[in-house]
């Protein structure tokens, strides 16, 4: 077993992906809006009840839409976790936007409710609350305070779908929500994205922004006799392929995430007296919030062991991953105002956290030999 490579992600076929796409073939539509991203909206807008959903071909695009869905101006801020991947940030800037740089708690690894609203000014537009590993924000509360300031709340859910915050899917809270299809996502089409709907107000708009600025539905639709151009917009449509892609992969959605739950609590089981022994934190999961089993990881005590068990599952042919790095504190984050100290626990557990491979078809005996990997390491 001491040969053995383990990577930190391995995509796989679990169901009708490679016919689906082949049938696409068939049908003679491989672009964009074709039958299986209509059976793909399909699914999704009934699992999850939401009004609308629009396949992307990002998550990084979807949250593109959402910040032309919201007008935002040259000026205008948006209130963003320093603790998450760039594109977060990124979709808003591109409209003139400030980022506003929220910090985290420290046991969810989540936006901090608590400090919210201190951050809200006369200029804050939007909230986009980070469902990090898959595990909800504090819902209620984010919800109330944008209720009271009139700001509205798009929900960044790249981690978190099929996910629940007190029985609600995580994705159906604020206006708007968006979804990551990357290939190291519970599901996958190697590179796509969905921007979910929620308000009614943004329903028609959205599809205008997705289809180069036409009404191009409202003519597929019947509702026009030609379309035109009539707003802003860009192409944000996946192919039908990757719809196909995808579609395969939701359709066995409950045996994903049955497999993805057993992988996670065999980590938690098998590495919690090695934890307490080596003053390492797992995943903390509040009992109110049903997680999607995105990830799992641990918080090394340092900078230095972290590095260190990195290079020890390496030797061992096992791939481990740090995380995000602070926004705040990026060359782009200081040009608009970032300096140390404003997220303390961002700072903190940025240095100290390490992702564990982790993946659908993970097989027993690779996870076992991960978790004794671990088993030898004491920090």
């Amino acid at each position: 077993m001491s040969q053995l490579t383990i990577p930190f992600n391995r995509p796989s076929l679990v169901g009708n992906e490679q016919r689906y796409m082949a049938e696409a073939i068939a049908r003679g539509h491989i672009s964009g809006d074709g039958e299986f991203t209509k059976r793909t909206h399909k699914l999704l807008q009934e699992c999850l009840g939401v009004r609308k959903v629009l396949l992307t071909t990002s998550c990084t695009h979807a949250l593109e839409m959402a910040a032309l869905l919201l007008e935002l101006q040259p000026g205008d801020e948006v209130i963003v976790p320093s603790f998450t991947f760039v594109s977060t940030v990124n979709a808003f800037v591109l409209r003139g936007a400030h980022p506003v740089f929220a910090d985290i708690r420290s046991d969810t690894l989540n936006m901090d409710e608590a400090r919210l609203e201190a951050l809200i000014t006369p200029r804050t537009r939007a909230i986009v609350p980070v469902h990090y590993a898959g595990v909800s924000c504090e819902m209620d509360a984010i919800m109330a305070i944008a209720a009271a300031h009139g700001v509205p709340v798009v929900e960044d859910n790249a981690h978190g779908l099929f996910g629940k915050y007190k029985g609600r899917f995580l994705g159906t809270f604020g206006v708007m929500a968006t979804q990551s299809f990357h290939e190291t996502k519970n599901f996958t089409c190697g590179e796509g994205g969905a921007l979910l709907v929620n308000d009614a107000r943004y329903e028609e708009r959205a599809e205008i922004i997705r289809e180069k600025g036409t009404n191009r539905s409202r003519f597929f639709r019947g509702q026009v006799d030609k379309y035109t151009w009539v707003d802003v917009g860009s192409s944000y449509l996946p192919s039908d392929m990757l719809a196909g892609f995808l579609l395969g992969q939701l359709e066995m959605r409950d045996q994903v995430q049955a497999r993805r739950r057993e992988i996670w609590h065999e980590y938690f089981r098998s590495l919690t007296d090695w934890a307490v022994a080596n003053h390492v934190r797992l995943p903390i999961v509040p009992d109110h919030c049903e997680q999607a089993y995105h990830m799992f990881y641990l918080l090394l005590p340092s900078l230095e062991a972290r590095q260190q068990m990195i290079a020890h599952l390496k030797a061992r042919g096992i791939m481990s991953v740090f995380h995000y790095l602070p926004l705040h504190l990026s060359d782009e984050g200081r040009r608009f105002g970032g300096k140390p100290g404003d997220c303390p626990i961002t700072e903190d557990i940025s240095d100290r956290l390490l992702r564990l491979p982790f993946f659908y078809d993970l097989r027993p005996v690779e996870q076992a030999f991960v978790i004794s990997g671990i088993l030898t390491f004491s920090s």
